[in-house]
């Protein structure tokens, strides 16, 4: 991964992380994200409407920073970096799948969450990592425990995170940012509550940057 892109993500320190059920949701919750203050958001595979998601949003608000979350194969890559995502990320670490994003030239960011797929990681020349499921892994604690050893990595803590902990999570050296649901819930998304989604997501800019 770029450092450039990296430092966008660092930038930004908290990202969206966005499961779209229909694609008409894809353009205003873009436009809610964009107008208070956090211009970027992980769309994850976990949907059909994923990419047709990312399209929208892409051409929408072409300075938005969008990646695709939950890929899990080759067609998902193809399909992600199509419809213009800038970055992959993953729950887990497949060689295969890495190894593809890297033919490809687009950037990868796997979810480890042991020392066994640190290594991995680092054997396919990666160090920017999604540590994941980040609170049933063993939180803030685990987090410290591995960085330790391993001086090259950065995390993306992601999974059990909210505006409760997300600051403990960031105070962490190379805890670059982290990925988190709370100001972009489901249920909100569904309603299409971009009112009450604008003032989460106002909130949390304010939370990590304050």
């Amino acid at each position: 991964m770029s450092q450039q892109l990296i430092d966008k993500l660092k930038a930004f320190k908290v990202i969206p992380v966005i499961q779209i059920n229909s694609i008409e949701q894809a353009v205003p919750l873009a436009k809610t994200l964009v107008e208070n203050g956090l211009p970027v958001a992980e769309v994850t595979f976990r949907t059909e409407a994923a990419a047709e998601a990312i399209r929208l949003m892409r051409e929408a608000y072409p300075e938005m920073c969008i990646g695709a979350g939950t890929v899990l194969n080759a067609d998902q890559v193809d399909r992600a970096k199509e419809a213009g995502a800038e970055f992959v990320v993953a729950p887990g670490l497949n060689p295969n799948t890495v190894r593809y994003c890297q033919k490809l030239a687009i950037p990868m960011v796997p979810g480890i969450n042991n020392p066994s797929q640190i290594e991995q990681a680092l054997e396919l020349g990666l160090t920017f990592l999604k540590f994941f499921p980040a609170e049933a892994s063993g939180g803030i604690n685990m987090i410290k425990s591995l960085l330790a050893p391993y001086v090259d990595i950065a995390v993306m803590p992601t999974g059990g995170i909210g505006k409760a902990n997300v600051c403990d999570y960031l105070a962490i050296e190379r805890v670059h940012c982290c990925g988190g649901t709370w100001m972009v819930a489901p249920k909100l998304i569904e309603a299409g509550d971009w009112d009450e989604i604008g003032r989460l997501v106002r909130e949390a800019v304010e939370l990590v940057n304050s």
